[in-house]
């Protein structure tokens, strides 16, 4: 069974179309799964959005993108763990790779990364020409899309709650110590909110030390990450 995982924080304008997506994507891979939102103390309509597609809900109060998804692990029934982020959409051959790599002997892997529409180009160009092809190039998983065996995940003990942020670096690098780790060339389609509601300076800053290693900025909440964040679903964007 696979079991998606999705972290969600206020995410009633996104959540319904990756939800959509990603179910009609798991009907065409064909196996068995379940869909489990992770709804850490959202004040808007997040539950009832992720209950109207049918998936479960686990309601948490952390604030803290790696306890939130090690939550939903917890709960989850499957034999392989799909990490989604509540604004990223999961296209059918995409998932049908992950599915691929699994049943090819990878320990886990993930996904390449498009942005949507409507992200500055400063935001297009760093993530499109320089951190997509290095996460590739050193075969690390974007937090928006990580595919994991169960039991590799509970080898690593799951993401490290430490991080506040870049905990899929983290925990790409641990797996990929227990057996082969697959980034494959298909893509997801994630928000490019962050490049949209922040400016260039701090969002810079922060994705060249992720891009240098600098990890240990990311050991407290950072307002970047968890800052209050506005998005229009994305039926209405221009």
């Amino acid at each position: 069974m696979l079991s998606f995982v999705i972290p969600a924080h206020n995410e009633e304008a996104l959540l319904g179309a990756t939800l959509a997506t990603l179910l009609a994507s798991a009907e065409a891979v064909g196996q068995p799964f379940e869909a489990i939102v992770v709804d850490d103390a959202s004040t808007d309509r997040t539950a009832e959005v992720a209950r109207s597609q049918g998936a479960t809900v686990v309601q948490v109060n952390l604030r803290h993108i790696a306890a939130a998804r090690n939550a939903g692990a917890r709960f989850a029934k499957g034999e392989v763990l799909v990490f989604v982020d509540a604004d990223t959409l999961v296209p059918a051959e995409t998932l049908l790779a992950a599915v691929a790599a699994v049943e090819g002997g990878a320990v886990g892997g993930g996904a390449r990364v498009r942005l949507d529409g409507g992200a500055p180009l400063w935001g297009r160009l760093l993530w499109g020409t320089f951190i997509t092809w290095l996460y590739f190039r050193l075969e690390l998983a974007a937090g928006c899309f990580l595919f994991v065996r169960r039991n590799a995940f509970g080898a690593v003990g799951g993401f490290d709650e430490e991080y506040f942020a870049s905990e899929e670096v983290h925990l790409s690098r641990a797996l990929k110590a227990k057996g082969r780790f697959v980034v494959v060339p298909e893509a997801v389609t994630s928000s490019g909110r962050k490049f949209r509601l922040r400016w260039a300076g701090p969002g810079l800053g922060l994705w060249i030390r992720v891009a240098t290693g600098g990890w240990a900025v990311f050991k407290r909440r950072h307002d970047f990450w968890y800052g209050r964040q506005r998005e229009r679903p994305r039926a209405d964007r221009r």
